[in-house]
């Protein structure tokens, strides 16, 4: 029978928030349990810090190695740590006391476990925004950030014929690692519309005295002095056979040009993942200026499930150093709440990471507007895949709304989106925005998937091997007395 783990902070994910947030609650004497799905710590921005087969540290850069003082810490902070855990259950626990409020059902290797906790800590991090453009389950052709994993866990690099496209910091970052890297890249198609800049102005000021702006520029200033940039791409599509051969663009001038290509690494944005933060119920807002949605949090990372906070990304997009800090305030909360330091400790502690949180979020304003996903590509129309599990078009979703279809959820029972093993990652921000145009009203009303356990596909071999208890084999067979 497996053993039931306890603890009073449950943290999923070992990202900046979540290293942070653990490394904090250990410390000041609150059990902690930090699970993660990746097979060691970093999450995504710092993906295999411990691991990577990349020495030369100029690949990088400096701020991925910055993670590095994340680990470091968090080892030695007395916090147990459970890497290769997949979190696909959370249910709240009525037991006597002593009280653990939640019930967490995880895999690792292929076989089930159970931890309780009496406080839930998601740190669950970002993905990158769905960018549906014909052609794009072509093999050959996926995202910046996929590309950016392979470079830093087993220094992977494209050896043929490059496009990067698309919008955002992180396209220009991996380009600039590429070039690092000893990497050619035919061409990067910028779709950020023209006059965006313009639009972004009036946040410049905060930006100019943010820690961006002197990274930023050296960045671009390299990147345009080795890479072809085509600016103002309004139309992209990923063409070939069985494979990606090459990648057809049009410009806002009207010029439309077939490059040869072999990589298309697509990208406009990251956004909250919320599947995990959705099905256990937690409210969350439409972000307006982001086009996404996100979980309604407080100062101190706190949803409105009781019991339950998050913290870095997947509360809200503001990088990897704003998500350290809202780490350390959550876990700071937890401590307070847990009843391991009192209300003035905790204000007195959290006093650095607030300072820290305003330096990091400084300029992200600027940012924001500026790479803002264009409508164009964040609402696909004809024969464009929308659904990659279901292969549903962006024609079909549009025919299936002048049916009378009128959300998401009653979608599923006509497409089936949302429905295959991604569960609405890849297509949930598409389909809603989809369906809001095609109605003509605001994506809030539409609304998203109603998302359910278990939140990640597993197997019934993983089920059989969850603990037995009376309860759950009353479920299947009749006890004798």
């Amino acid at each position: 029978m497996i053993e039931t783990t306890q603890c009073d902070l449950l943290v999923v994910g070992a990202g900046p928030a979540g290293l942070a947030a653990a490394t904090t609650a250990a410390r000041l004497g609150v059990d902690t349990v930090l699970l993660d799905e990746q097979p060691a710590p970093g999450g995504q921005i710092y993906r295999a810090i411990t691991t990577t087969p990349v020495t030369d540290r100029a690949v990088l850069g400096p701020d991925y190695w910055h993670g590095a003082t994340l680990v470091e810490p968090f080892k030695q902070s007395g916090a147990r740590y459970v890497p290769g855990a997949t979190v696909w259950a959370v249910a709240e626990r009525t037991a006597p006391e002593p009280a653990f409020g939640f019930e967490v059902a995880y895999s690792v290797a292929g076989e089930a476990r159970i931890v309780h906790a009496r406080r839930l800590l998601l740190a669950t991090g970002a993905q990158e925004r769905p960018f549906p453009i014909p052609g794009w389950t072509l093999p050959g052709v996926i995202t910046a950030g996929a590309a950016q994993i392979l470079l830093k866990s087993a220094g992977v690099v494209p050896a043929d014929r490059t496009v990067l496209a698309g919008c955002g910091p992180l396209l220009y970052l991996v380009a600039w690692q590429y070039l690092n890297a000893g990497v050619k890249v035919d061409a990067l198609l910028e779709t950020t519309p023209p006059g965006r800049l313009r639009e972004a102005l009036p946040k410049v000021w905060d930006f100019l005295r943010s820690p961006y702006l002197g990274k930023g520029l050296s960045l671009l200033r390299a990147v345009k002095a080795a890479i072809p940039i085509v600016k103002g791409v309004t139309a992209l599509e990923a063409l070939g056979q069985d494979k990606l051969e090459s990648v057809r663009y049009t410009t806002a001038a009207g010029k439309t040009q077939i490059l040869p290509a072999q990589q298309l690494m697509l990208h406009q944005g990251v956004v909250p993942n919320v599947n995990l933060s959705r099905a256990i119920g937690a409210e969350h807002r439409w972000n307006a200026a982001l086009d996404c949605w996100e979980p309604d949090v407080d100062d101190w990372g706190l949803t409105s499930v009781d019991g339950v906070g998050m913290a870095g990304d997947g509360a809200g997009i503001a990088g990897a150093l704003a998500a350290e800090q809202r780490g350390r305030l959550a876990a700071l909360q937890a401590a307070h709440l847990l009843g391991r330091i009192d209300k003035a400790r905790r204000d007195r502690d959290a006093a650095a990471p607030r300072a820290a949180l305003a330096r990091a979020v400084r300029g992200r304003d600027f940012f924001d507007v500026l790479y803002k996903a264009p409508e164009t590509f964040r609402r696909p129309t004809g024969d464009t895949i929308v659904c990659r599990c279901e292969e549903v078009t962006a024609a079909q979703v549009r025919e299936t709304v002048k049916l009378g279809c009128s959300g998401p959820n009653q979608m599923k029972a006509f497409l089936r989106c949302g429905m295959g093993p991604c569960q609405g990652r890849f297509c949930g921000l598409t389909v809603s925005e989809i369906i809001a145009a095609e109605r003509g009203v605001p994506v809030p009303e539409v609304g998203y998937y109603r998302l359910r356990f278990p939140t990640k596909p597993l197997t019934l071999g993983e089920l059989a091997s969850l603990p037995q208890t009376d309860e759950s084999r009353q479920a299947v067979v009749r006890l004798k007395k």
